[in-house]
């Protein structure tokens, strides 16, 4: 067994494609012609973006949308990088919105939180020294 990549359901998968894409220089991997299904390259473990009425196919009792609340979900992906502040910077100017400014943690990271335009919860920090 392996994690091979996590999906989250969205109003508009090219959007956030897009943003992502803007936001955290992450290329688009792949974007399915139907506009249901993207993936972005991230490394070794691929996240993806699927329409929300596929959700609603593979779910049938539904599910909690990420912009269903003004609340975080209690789910966050994390992007490490280098430099933080320039990269929470970015984020807002893509269109995001600023939960937590970058802050020193006491473990040794830097660490902010993001949400995009659809409230998909993003943490920008640095590697964790080890």
């Amino acid at each position: 067994m392996k994690f091979g990549y996590t999906i989250i359901y969205v109003p508009d998968v090219g959007q956030t494609l897009d943003y992502f894409n803007r936001a955290f220089g992450l290329p688009i991997k792949m974007r399915h012609e139907s506009g249901l299904y993207g993936e972005l390259d991230t490394g070794q473990t691929t996240l993806a973006f699927a329409a929300e009425m596929l959700a609603y196919m593979n779910y049938p009792k539904g599910h909690l949308s990420t912009h269903a609340s003004d609340v975080p979900l209690g789910i966050e992906v994390a992007l490490v990088c280098d430099d933080v502040a320039a990269a929470h910077a970015q984020a807002l100017a893509a269109g995001g919105t600023e939960l937590a400014p970058p802050q020193d943690k006491p473990w040794g990271q830097i660490v902010s939180y993001v949400q995009s335009p659809e409230r998909i919860v993003v943490e920008l920090c640095t590697p964790i020294a080890g």
